[in-house]
């Protein structure tokens, strides 16, 4: 007959299956993570190669799209490692929907190679293409976060997923600067998409030092001290001031590229910084699950052993016909076994509940970028706005409201009828 113990040590070994799945999931994320920086290099020389330099940029271009099919198959490989039949998988079938996007968007990358290649495609419509299959993969990452089992990993994917999210707007922005310094002035449409990406990187930022810990946050303070930013800045501010009639030598273009590539690459740093210690987390929460499950073995085993020896014959966690769980047990025979076995049971359910607290505080950011995010969608096409205006709405509508923006996001949702994310 299956007994209380054999539960107990089920729910043990649950949860050290569930943090062995979640490792193999974080080992993906460290490799998605390196695959978006690839991606996100070739789209830059792309973008000179489109602008008119491909003499100059082609062989650089080659080389770095070589570099991202590479790092590609390994992403490839990390996920074949994962078991899709596996028990644990019944609760990824977002991940896993996600991941199926994402492949299904890589497989397109070779036409978009031979579009920039041939020059059939414009700047504007390859880097549109490079930072959709960029998003696929961050959304990867995202759902990651989401179905992460504990607490601390969730917050460790959680600055990592904001980090990477917010240096792919810099990434964006980087294409969106050349664009506008190779043309010698920047309308109205790539400003504003220069203000909205500014914007979306402090956001990003804000969230990712959140739920970082001291020495990214600490290197990411360095970063942002920098000489380096201080001239990026500078060409922010000259950016806004170029019209049509006073343009500026497309020789900028380049130095704006060298500076916002040098600040990707220290922030390419960071986020290996953050990606190491993501698998060190995971590493160390397995070995901590692992001993704690090795411990409540031996421990049920001697409490076992103890009830036996009392004369109850077979093993007995407790009576539940006779014994009242908010009460001390009866100092009968075998009830110091009870006592102890009480406490294991007392003492494990609270831990769960601490977990699950802690659990859902660290969900918490990620829900509410849920919530935007889904209000952003549902303005899109009930509206017909592009994404920047989308999230202006809603940013002006917090404004006037004196709210959060998750808060009125959740109002948006409501009043569509949808439900909010649970």
């Amino acid at each position: 007959m299956t007994s209380a113990l054999d539960f107990m040590l089920a729910a043990r070994r649950s949860e050290m299956q569930a943090l062995q799945a979640l490792s193999v999931t974080c080992a993906l994320v460290v490799q998605v993570s390196r695959l978006v920086h690839a991606l996100q290099r070739e789209r830059g020389y792309s973008n000179f190669c489109l602008g008119g330099q491909a003499a100059t940029h082609v062989q650089m271009l080659d080389e770095l799209s070589q570099q991202a099919r590479e790092q590609e198959q390994v992403v490839r490989g990390a996920l074949g490692q994962i078991d899709l039949e596996d028990s644990t998988s019944a609760d990824k079938a977002q991940l896993y929907t996600r991941i199926a996007y994402a492949l299904h968007a890589l497989d397109g990358l070779p036409g978009l190679r031979q579009r920039v290649r041939e020059e059939t495609v414009t700047a504007s419509e390859a880097t549109r293409q490079f930072s959709r299959l960029v998003a696929a993969l961050l959304a990867v990452v995202f759902e990651a976060a989401d179905t992460a089992v504990d607490p601390r990993v969730t917050r460790a994917l959680a600055a990592l997923f904001n980090f990477m999210q917010g240096k792919e707007l810099a990434g964006q922005e980087r294409a969106t600067g050349v664009a506008g310094f190779m043309a010698g002035f920047f309308d109205a449409t790539l400003q504003d998409r220069l203000r909205f990406l500014q914007d979306g990187q402090q956001r990003c930022f804000e969230s990712f030092t959140e739920s970082a810990d001291d020495a990214a946050r600490t290197a990411w303070e360095q970063l942002c001290g920098a000489e380096l930013v201080e001239q990026i800045e500078r060409l922010r501010q000259v950016a806004v001031r170029t019209t049509s009639a006073q343009r500026v030598q497309g020789e900028l273009g380049d130095l704006w590229f060298d500076l916002t590539s040098a600040r990707m690459d220290t922030m390419k740093q960071i986020e290996d910084q953050l990606a190491d210690g993501l698998q060190q987390l995971c590493a160390q929460q397995t070995r901590k699950a692992k001993a704690d499950l090795d411990n409540q073995r031996r421990l049920l085993r001697q409490l076992d052993q103890l009830d036996r020896d009392a004369g109850q014959g077979a093993p007995r966690l407790y009576n539940v016909q006779a014994t009242d769980l908010q009460a001390l047990p009866s100092e009968a025979p075998g009830g110091e076994v009870n006592r102890s076995l009480l406490d294991a049971l007392h003492e494990q359910t609270q831990r769960l509940q601490q977990l699950q607290h802690e659990l859902e505080q660290a969900r918490e950011t990620l829900n509410e970028r849920k919530l935007v995010e889904r209000a952003k969608g549902l303005l899109m096409s009930q509206h017909g706005l592009n994404e920047e205006e989308a999230y202006r709405t809603l940013q002006n509508a917090a404004m006037e409201r004196g709210q959060r923006l998750a808060e009125v996001a959740r109002t948006v949702l409501e009043h569509s009828g949808q439900r909010k994310p649970s």
